[in-house]
């Protein structure tokens, strides 16, 4: 996944068909020391392009930045970003059709300078110190895909996905006991997809090993305006070596943009259109029946359910688009026979009516809503006692949630230990 660099115009250097490096603005070649190329996506600059550069150059001195300007000239990109940052970046020039944040994120792993990329959305920041506890944690783990304590809007609106083992949760709080630690935290710290639930995390947020992606070949599928991460990440961790830090500094997700086309509510056929490409993709079905359940679980859960729950409007659902849902839901069935049976009650009445277009639409919407009622006993039972204590159930699924939720962060150096900066206005 390698770009190679061709002429082009004066000023500019060509990395791909679709892709220009500015040569005459920021900073081409990566600082000294830098560790990790971090890549952030930005096609308009009414985004918050600024602050996401000042948490990264502000706070963790091991990165690289490089700013891709999709579809529009790097000088107006630029000039939203403080000037004291604005020459320590550089920039990128990506041209594309779609709507949609792959193809620019792509551009710039492709072409990272340093052994390590991350990428970044233009709404986000990223506490002081995050870059350091992922290396670190790589490092002590052999991890070719470390994936951030993630929190949204606040610095303390902890995500709580994945929800892994507790014993994954003990490793952060090992490091400042020295080297005698490094082993336990090398086999605590490391994360299995489905004892870690990790399929409940789809974006590639965090550590990337630049050497494993081009290996792989894994890459975010362009053009897709819902789910176009789902099948790189969860492909990536079940094939290589990962680990959650899951008591580090955080990523702090935005809430600023308002023209975000993932709210959007689109035809069912576009919004769970990435599901048959998941469900058909080597990495999938060469998954063992474990894993591809645990897979098709969040699938459904996630994806599905949620796509349902905002269709909230009678007339929206036309005897198409329940044809369109009753048919990935089968796809679902039979790529990961039984894995029903782990859904609460609420769940699995809301499934059967995804399963029968006959269903009036004001049944398929309340119980999409009723399964949100979180703490009913049909919200927190299965329909076969048997799987009530399931990994996947909802006791022990909420259990490990509220647990990673509540996590303190781990100790950390003072200049490590600062939040994101708060907003400038």
């Amino acid at each position: 996944m390698h770009e190679t660099p061709v002429q082009a115009a004066s000023g500019r250097r060509r990395l791909g068909p679709n892709t220009l490096e500015r040569t005459d603005l920021g900073c081409p070649e990566p600082p000294p020391g830098a560790r990790v190329d971090v890549v952030v996506a930005c096609h308009t600059p009414t985004r918050p392009i600024g602050r996401a550069v000042a948490s990264l150059l502000d706070g963790n001195p091991e990165v690289a930045v490089t700013v891709v300007c999709h579809n529009r000239p790097a000088e107006e990109i630029a000039a939203a970003i403080q000037p004291a940052h604005r020459e320590a970046v550089r920039y990128l020039e990506h041209t594309d059709p779609r709507p949609s944040a792959s193809g620019p994120f792509n551009a710039g792993m492709r072409a990272a300078r340093t052994p390590w990329v991350s990428i970044m959305g233009s709404d986000d920041r990223l506490a002081a110190g995050a870059v350091a506890s992922w290396l670190a944690l790589a490092e002590a783990t052999g991890a070719e895909f470390v994936i951030p304590r993630l929190a949204l809007g606040r610095p303390t609106a902890i995500v709580p996905t994945p929800a892994p083992r507790p014993t994954r949760l003990l490793a952060p709080y090992l490091r400042s006991r020295g080297r005698r630690a490094a082993r336990v935290i090398g086999r605590l710290a490391r994360t299995d997809l489905v004892a870690d639930r990790l399929a409940y995390r789809s974006a590639p947020l965090g550590l990337l090993r630049v050497e494993m992606l081009r290996r792989t070949g894994a890459h975010l599928v362009e053009g897709a305006t819902v789910g176009g991460d789902v099948a790189m990440v969860t492909g990536l961790f079940a094939a290589v070596p990962t680990a959650y830090d899951a008591a580090g500094p955080v990523y702090l997700i935005g809430e600023d943009a308002t023209d975000r086309v993932t709210y959007d509510v689109r035809p069912m056929s576009e919004q769970l259109g990435f599901l048959p490409g998941v469900l058909t993709a080597p990495w999938f079905t060469s998954l063992t029946a474990a894993q591809r359940r645990a897979v098709v679980v969040k699938l459904v859960r996630i994806h599905v359910f949620g796509a349902v729950y905002y269709r909230n409007r009678e007339d929206i659902w036309t005897p198409t688009e329940r044809t369109a849902l009753a048919s990935m839901c089968r796809s679902l069935h039979c790529a990961a026979p039984g894995f029903a049976r782990v859904l609460s009650r609420a769940d699995r009445d809301l499934l059967d009516t995804c399963l029968d277009p006959d269903v009036p639409a004001a049944t398929l919407i309340h119980r999409a809503q009723a399964r949100r009622r979180h703490g009913r006993p049909a919200t927190l039972l299965t329909r076969d006692p048997a799987w009530l204590l399931d990994r996947e159930a909802p006791l022990r699924f909420m259990a490990a949630s509220l647990l990673t939720k509540l996590l303190p962060a781990a100790p950390v150096s003072s200049a490590a230990g600062r939040p994101p900066a708060p907003d400038q206005d």
